[in-house]
């Protein structure tokens, strides 16, 4: 029986990409010396997969930012305005894709699908010269082959890339991506023709827009695609991969029936009723590459139920021709809990990151040979038993007041319209409030003080000191610049989910659980393994410190309930929902204390809201129902002049934006300036928004500088939609990424270009 693994994680045990990255992104370091670091991790990655017993080993998900960008390059599709003029392209250009540089802003950013991971979005219009610019997979494929791995090269499908693109600037918006398929497989060709004359046997394309609601002309577009590449791909063994969610029975009916594939990989941990449509009918002679080791969490696998289920589809498909493989990328798990020296050995046991899902694919699939490892599987089932029984998981107090919370829909008595009038006698902010979205540059000293004190090599009065001192010069530049509304920067935290989980019950913590988000942003998921209450007030004492050292309004920074759940590793064992009810309960009682000291403006950053929309659409509505409530859980007991404020970021929010304002905050703050201002259309369309709005004008992921101009005129697009009276000026989401050097002046810009515009309006 083989094994496969659809991808790796790609940052390194302990970051290593990361600052890699960073280093040579600051002139520290060479391209050479990032070239090296970044070979070595490939290695050591694809070694650990040939000791580990893996078979089908992919090559090509190594990426400097992320695999859809690195599409881009293979096929030239480089906007205009990166200057570039042909050849094989080279970080200088592809670094500018995806950050901007001084000049030209960077490519739209959002989610890829329903994760935490991102993707550059590609620019393509009728004009688009696509040419084979990037060598990258075949290059690999050479490298690992070097090293004695035989591996299958991935790339992503000629199809999903189209689907996932949009239309570049200038071009209609009813242009038809799917339109540039022949030119796309032009250059899909030429590579699959490198791969083969290297020696390439398998190919994995991934296709994961097949498990989305795809209209008929979509799927066409499929058949259409392969048919085309079908003479091409001869002497291949072809894998199509499909991950996320189930797929539709008429997208499998398109899969199973295209030309010259010879395998295709299913998620069978998020997508089980895709089991029944195997179960109906599989091709024959053909490779199924069964996703049974989940690639999204951190659980360890029920090695006993998932021989259940392989042995069944071993029935239907044959014995050698059933592969045990991982239901996604290992991407998105952290990478190896042999180097988490502080989690507790219970917790440990019920766990696998990646390096223990490999071995756990590997395990499978000799006990499906005949070759079962007996100790492993009954040290599964130990685990498995410790994690339903122990009694650090159930807390029925929490589980009663979650369990009451269902006999209401918890909406604040009066209308927001009412509130903001309350709220603007009692804080009397200008016409176009500036604010920031909370935090502020983190600085090598800040993190220094913050690792010292978790190590306790200073002690909590120093600490204080030092977070106090911080604390105090974001709020006097916040002055300086004239800011409205305040924030104290957040310089206490290192990540605004993990700072909040460490202080509430039913979490754990990793110490280098990193996992890649995008680039070299890595967060650290907190581990949701039981019940979770708030035993004690987790802000209150920081935001009361920072409203003492100014009149102006001071906001109360919290996380949300539906983000802290979307940004963790959550337990499996109920409904997301039960757990996120859970959640809000715990952020309700926070927002109180706030209120309770003082602060007049609370914001309860909902940043992953849309994030965790279902991909199909059959499943919005449930979760829009439950993920809204929740977050009016949190703030339904304030009084109307206390003012409720989030945030969300790099999303497409325009198909849910009824659910936005059925949040019924007083503010959304709300990504908007690298999506090029894309929200602004759904009040175009004619959506009515009473509440108060700020979408960003500052791209804060780039570090580039607006002018005081471009802020300007970005205000007056949103003018020509929002009311004046409701509009708020803010970047597109914190700072805590950036240097002081870049913030200072944008900021200062972002300040100049309200009063400029204040000061037409007075007119």
């Amino acid at each position: 029986m083989a094994s496969h693994i659809v991808g790796y994680p790609r940052v390194g045990p302990k970051r290593e990409l990361k600052f890699a990255l960073e280093s040579f992104w600051d002139g520290k370091s060479s391209a050479e010396d990032l070239k090296k670091v970044s070979a070595e991790l490939r290695a050591s990655i694809w070694k650990q997969q040939a000791g580990a017993g893996i078979k089908y080993i992919p090559s090509n998900t190594f990426s400097y930012y992320d695999q859809v960008l690195d599409a881009t390059t293979t096929l030239g599709a480089v906007p205009p305005r990166y200057g570039w003029n042909g050849g094989e392209i080279g970080f200088d250009t592809y670094f500018s894709m995806a950050r901007g540089n001084a000049s030209v802003p960077a490519m739209e950013m959002t989610k890829w699908f329903d994760t935490n991971y991102h993707f550059i979005v590609p620019e393509l219009g009728p004009d688009v010269n696509f040419t084979y610019s990037s060598h990258k997979a075949v290059e690999e494929y050479k490298e690992a082959k070097a090293l004695g791995v035989d591996t299958i090269p991935v790339l992503i499908g000629p199809v999903s890339y189209l689907l996932l693109s949009k239309p570049a600037k200038g071009v209609e918006k009813s242009f038809s991506l799917l339109s540039l398929l022949p030119k796309v497989l032009s250059i899909y060709k030429e590579v699959v023709a490198d791969l083969k004359l290297a020696g390439a046997s398998w190919i994995q394309f991934d296709e994961p827009t097949l498990v989305l609601d795809l209209e008929p002309h979509k799927l066409q577009a499929f058949t259409d695609a392969y048919s085309e590449l079908s003479s091409t791909l001869s002497g291949f063994n072809v894998l199509i991969e499909t991950y996320f969610a189930d797929i539709p029975a008429e997208a499998y009916k398109t899969l199973t029936s295209l030309s010259g594939v010879t395998a295709y990989g299913f998620d069978l941990v998020r997508g089980t009723k895709t089991l029944d449509l195997i179960k109906g009918g599989f091709p024959s002679g053909k490779y199924l590459f069964a996703g049974v080791v989940d690639g999204r969490n951190i659980w360890a696998n029920d090695l006993a139920a998932s021989i259940s289920t392989l042995q069944a589809l071993e029935g239907i498909v044959g014995k050698d021709k059933l592969v045990v493989s991982t239901s996604c990328s290992l991407l998105h798990t952290a990478v190896d809990l042999v180097n988490e020296t502080k989690l507790d050995d219970e917790i440990k046991s019920w766990l696998a990151f990646a390096a223990q899902k490999v071995v756990e694919v590997n395990a499978l699939a000799k006990a499906l040979s005949g070759n079962k490892d007996e100790a492993f599987f009954s040290a599964n089932a130990a685990a498995l038993v410790s994690r339903k029984s122990s009694p650090r998981v159930t807390n029925e107090a929490v589980q009663k007041a979650a369990a009451a919370l269902k006999g209401s829909d918890h909406r604040r008595a009066t209308n927001v319209s009412a509130r903001l009038d309350a709220q603007q006698k009692k804080l009397n902010l200008p016409i176009l409030p500036t604010t920031t979205i909370g935090s502020f540059p983190q600085t090598v000293e800040l993190r220094r003080v913050r690792r010292e004190y978790k190590a306790n090599k200073i002690s909590e009065e120093e600490y204080v000191n030092a977070i106090t001192e911080e604390i105090r010069k974001v709020v006097e530049l916040q002055e300086e610049l004239d800011i409205d509304v305040l924030v104290h920067g957040e310089p206490e935290r290192n990540d605004m989910v993990e700072y909040f989980g460490e202080q509430l019950s039913g979490f754990a913590f990793t110490v280098n659980g990193w996992v890649q988000s995008y680039g070299s942003r890595c967060v650290k998921p907190p581990i949701i393994y039981g019940d979770v209450s708030r035993p004690k007030a987790m802000t209150v004492f920081w935001s009361s410190k920072a409203q003492s050292l100014t009149k102006r309004p001071m906001k109360g920074m919290l996380t949300g309930p539906v983000t802290i759940l979307n940004w963790s590793f959550v337990r499996n064992d109920q409904p997301r929902s039960e757990t996120c009810y859970q959640i809000a309960l715990a952020i309700k009682d926070e927002v109180e204390d706030l209120e309770k000291a003082g602060i007049t403006v609370i914001q309860i950053d909902e940043a992953a809201l849309r994030e965790g929309l279902p991909l199909r659409k059959s499943e919005h509505a449930d979760y829009l129902d439950w993920s809204v409530h929740s977050f009016r859980i949190t703030n339904v007991g304030v009084q109307d002049t206390t003012q409720i404020h989030t945030h969300m970021c790099y999303s497409n929010f325009n198909d849910i934006i009824h659910s936005i304002i059925d949040m019924d905050a007083d503010v959304i703050t709300i990504e908007n300036s690298r999506s090029d201002e894309k929200l602004l259309s759904v009040f175009r369309e004619g959506v009515k928004y009473g509440a108060g709005i700020g979408p960003g004008v500052y791209d804060i992921h780039s570090p580039r500088i607006p002018s005081t101009e471009e802020i300007a005129d970005r205000i007056n697009k949103m003018l020509a939609v929002l009311e004046k009276n409701i509009l708020w000026v803010n970047p597109d989401c914190g700072l805590k990424t950036r240097k002081y050097t870049e913030v200072k002046p944008a900021l200062t810009n972002v300040v100049a270009a309200a009063k400029l515009i204040r000061k037409e309006l007075s007119k």
